[in-house]
C-alpha cells in the first residue's frame, strides 16, 4: 500500500463509527524507559507529550488496563474529569482514582481544563502492589495533619523515583512497591472509607468483585457465582450488603448495566449485538432488562447520551441516511 492509501486506512482507523460514536481506546501499559517494572509517575505536560506519541485523544473515552492515580497541585486551577458517565471535578490538592477497566475521558482540548492544570498521575499495573486507593465514589481532598502527611508521602515517591542509579535497580524497585503502598495507605486513612472500601480482597465480597468482572457477560445468577466461589448464595449476599447496601444480584446487574452503556455510547453496535455481547439469547431479554434498570430502551439511552433526537437512530443503532455502516 501507498502513502496516500496507508494515510487513508490510518483515517479510516481513526474515524468514529457511523453514528458518531467516540470509540473506547484501549490504553496498554506502556511506561517509561527508565520506569521500573510495573510503575510510573507521569506529570500532566509528559502525559499531553505521551498522547501526541501515540496518537491517543486524551477528550476521547478511553479504557487502561493499570491503575491511575490522579493528583492536582495545590496551585493548580480545578480538572474536570469523567469517569463511566459521571463527571468529577478535581479540586486544588485533590485526588482521584481510575481502576484498570474503567472508561474515562480529561478535559483536554487546547484551551479546555488539562491544558492549564499542573499536577502528576502515578500509574502502575495490577500486582504491583497488594494496597488500592480508597474507594469512593468521586475525588478525594485529605486535609489537615492527613494531607501534609499525604503531601510528604508523594514527594518521597516523586524523589525516589527521580533518583534512578542511586541503588541497585531491584532495590530502587523494591523501595518504590513500598513507597506507593505508603502513600495508598496515606491516602485510604485521610478520608473516610466508601462502601466496600474495608472489605478484604480475599473474602466473599472481594472474590465476588473479582468474579463478577470476569463473568458478568457468561452469568447474570448469583447462585452461579456463589458455587463457583465456595459459598451459599446466603453468605455471598450477606458479605455484598454489608460490603456496599446492596444485594448481590443488585451489584450484579448494575456491572452489566455498566458495561452496556458504555457499549451504547462508545460503540456503534446494534442492540441485538449488544445483547449478545452480554450473554443475553434473546435481544428483547436485554432491552426488558436495560430499561427496568435504566428506565429507557437502550437506543433512547443512546440518543439521549449523544445528544441526538430518539428519531435520529434507527431500530439496528444506526442514523438514517448511513447505509452500510461507512
Amino acid at each position: 500500500m501507498g502513502n496516500s492509501g496507508q494515510k487513508r486506512e490510518r483515517e479510516r482507523a481513526a474515524r468514529p463509527g457511523a453514528a458518531g460514536a467516540a470509540a473506547i481506546t484501549d490504553v496498554a501499559y506502556r511506561p517509561s524507559l527508565s520506569a521500573p517494572i510495573g510503575m510510573d509517575v507521569v506529570g500532566f505536560e509528559e502525559l499531553r507529550e505521551r498522547a501526541r506519541r501515540r496518537g491517543i485523544d486524551l477528550s476521547g473515552p478511553q479504557r487502561p488496563d493499570f491503575h491511575h492515580l490522579i493528583h492536582l497541585a495545590p496551585h493548580s486551577p480545578p480538572l474536570p474529569h469523567t469517569v463511566d458517565f459521571s463527571r468529577h471535578v478535581i479540586p486544588p490538592g485533590g485526588w482521584l482514582w481510575v481502576r484498570p477497566g474503567q472508561v474515562h475521558q480529561y478535559a483536554a482540548g487546547p484551551r479546555e481544563p488539562l491544558a492549564r492544570a499542573r499536577g502528576v498521575m502515578v500509574i502502575w499495573r495490577p500486582g504491583f502492589v497488594t494496597e488500592d486507593p480508597p474507594h469512593a465514589d468521586g475525588p478525594l481532598a485529605p486535609a489537615g495533619g492527613h494531607g501534609r502527611l499525604v503531601g510528604l508521602a508523594l514527594d518521597h515517591l516523586v524523589a525516589e523515583y527521580d533518583d534512578l542509579g542511586a541503588l541497585p535497580l531491584e532495590a530502587h524497585n523494591r523501595t518504590l512497591r513500598m513507597l506507593l503502598s505508603v502513600l495508598l495507605l496515606r491516602l485510604a486513612h485521610a478520608c473516610p472509607p466508601a462502601a466496600g472500601a474495608t472489605a478484604p480482597p480475599d473474602g466473599p465480597f472481594g472474590r465476588f468483585r473479582s468474579a463478577v468482572e470476569r463473568d458478568f457477560a457468561r452469568t447474570r445468577r448469583v447462585a452461579d457465582y456463589a458455587a463457583a466461589l465456595g459459598y451459599s448464595t446466603r453468605t455471598l449476599t450477606r458479605a455484598v450488603k454489608a460490603a456496599t447496601g446492596a444485594t448481590a444480584k443488585a451489584y450484579l446487574d448494575a456491572r452489566i448495566v455498566l458495561e452496556a452503556k458504555r457499549l451504547l455510547v462508545h460503540t456503534d453496535a446494534t442492540a441485538a449485538d449488544i445483547a449478545r455481547r452480554l450473554g443475553f439469547d434473546d435481544p428483547s431479554d436485554f432491552g426488558a432488562f436495560f430499561r427496568k434498570h435504566d428506565g429507557r430502551t437502550p437506543l433512547a439511552f443512546r440518543a439521549e447520551a449523544r445528544g441526538t433526537a430518539a428519531g435520529d437512530v434507527n431500530g439496528d443503532g444506526a442514523r438514517p441516511g448511513r447505509g452500510g455502516g461507512g
